[in-house]
């Protein structure tokens, strides 16, 4: 099968695209340095033609109230070229519980893109998965200030970027979900107790000091951003550190 894998340069989609080729398919990344533009269109009729299926993995610069236009306009782009050049699957990554904490326009963002997805017609599939390994440096940077670093007590689920990868992938290369798919690391933490462990193993001395009012993560309400029932990647939190 081919793949054009949209946003195929960055952390998630160049190891989709490694994945998808290892498999015997052959997957194209596309991205703003291959001369491929989600917002303007330039390059996209020629990114997608004769692409079995689409991934697209491209994310908003910004996380404020500017990501709701970027993904509308986006997908418009992106779903109009699918359509004219006759793919059959469209793919894209979202965030487990992201239609929960509508406090966040980000997350209203991507909550917008999934259902600009659902009403189009190209069957789909929508992958949720829980929040990032790799991300958990800056969630710290954030709220860190000289030697203390607050974070509230918001339960995680944290997954390592490689097993996103895979389970993207797996699906993109089945048949359409016309629906989505939950994956989520293997262990559930508080995020201050996540800061805690991250700290103690990188050998660095700054305190986490719990705040339910830091950060980004303060506005989640319960343990909405987990998923006991969805499917559960391989790699624990302290081996991924190791």
């Amino acid at each position: 099968m081919k793949f054009a894998v949209i946003g195929g340069t960055g952390l998630i989609g160049s190891q989709v695209v490694k994945d998808l080729n290892a498999a015997g398919h052959e997957a194209v990344p596309h991205s703003q340095s291959t001369g491929v533009d989600v917002i303007s269109g330039q390059g996209l009729d020629g990114a997608v033609d004769g692409a079995d299926v689409v991934v697209n993995l491209t994310n908003s610069p910004t996380f404020d109230e500017a990501s709701p236009e970027f993904f509308r306009t986006s997908m418009d782009n992106l779903l109009a070229a699918a359509r004219k050049g006759g793919v059959g699957h469209f793919v894209i990554l979202s965030i487990v519980g992201v239609d929960q904490v509508p406090e966040l326009d980000y997350y209203r963002a991507k909550v917008l893109q999934e259902n600009i997805l659902a009403a189009g017609s190209i069957p789909y599939s929508i992958v949720r998965a829980t929040q990032f390994m790799e991300f958990m440096d800056a969630v710290m940077s954030w709220t860190a200030e000289g030697d203390t670093v607050r974070l509230p007590a918001t339960p995680i689920q944290p997954i390592a970027s490689k097993d996103v990868a895979a389970a993207v992938a797996e699906v993109a290369a089945g048949a359409p979900l016309n629906g989505m798919r939950n994956i989520a690391g293997p262990e559930i933490f508080n995020l201050d107790e996540l800061g805690r462990i991250t700290l103690s193993h990188k050998g660095d001395n700054r305190t986490v000091v719990t705040d339910p009012t830091a950060g980004m993560f303060a506005v989640v309400k319960g343990d909405v951003l987990t998923d006991r029932d969805a499917r559960l990647a391989p790699t624990r939190y302290t081996d991924w550190l190791s």
